[in-house]
């Protein structure tokens, strides 16, 4: 009996929230920062399969399968942005669902604008292969390579709900930071390099399944 006991808190525990390497450690993000973004890691370029500026979103809150990689990878290493809505990890780097053409769930790139701005992603859900274009890069219906997984409810309160009540109108392409045609992307290695910007703590908040706005697959 014991033993179930303990099995049933474990689960609760994984299935509850965000995790860190400890509990008392909080990360923030600055939005902000990203007008004069320096790159931590060094890259390879990978090819860019579209210059599409649509910048679509999902609720992360959609994706529920405790049995998908992208579920755990969010819980395990992931933060939520309380003021912007947006997930990212403790290296600043903002949580977007991509196609298969990039790679694997926790693949981190650097995609740069014709804006000149460097937008940091991780990979933190897959847009589905059958809603994808044939080299798993974009959706037809929208063109959008990248597509921001968020927190619905504070992105709204940050950026707005636009006349189809959609936030930015259903496309970040709308707001300044992000607007702009894909010119470059590159794949983060895991050695770092010089003159790179960090990101200080700050709290984060727990999961809920309420009020969820999913483009992607979120499985």
């Amino acid at each position: 009996m014991k033993k179930f006991i303990f099995l049933v808190l474990a689960m609760l525990i994984v299935l509850s929230g965000f995790t860190s390497e400890t509990d008392d450690e909080e990360v923030s993000f600055d939005i902000e920062s990203l007008y004069e973004y320096q790159k931590e890691f060094k890259t390879e370029e990978v090819g860019v399969c579209s210059i599409s500026s649509v910048k679509t979103y999902e609720d992360y809150r959609g994706i529920t399968s405790p049995s998908s990689k992208q579920y755990h990878f969010i819980r395990q290493y992931m933060y939520v942005d309380e003021t912007t809505g947006f997930l990212y990890d403790e290296d600043g780097f903002i949580g977007a669902a991509l196609g298969s053409y990039y790679g694997n769930i926790g693949d981190r790139y650097y995609f740069t604008l014709d804006s000149g701005v460097i937008i940091p992603i991780v990979k933190i859900d897959e847009k589905a292969d059958e809603d994808t274009d044939g080299l798993g890069c974009y959706h037809p219906s929208d063109n959008s390579v990248i597509e921001f997984v968020i927190h619905k409810g504070y992105a709204a309160d940050y950026f707005g709900r636009w006349g189809n009540g959609y936030i930015l109108q259903g496309n970040y392409n709308n707001y300044s930071l992000f607007r702009g045609n894909i010119s470059k992307v590159e794949k983060v290695l895991d050695e770092e390099v010089d003159n790179y910007v960090t990101f200080e703590k700050k709290k984060t908040e727990e999961f809920d399944n309420n009020n969820v706005f999913d483009y992607a697959s979120g499985y």
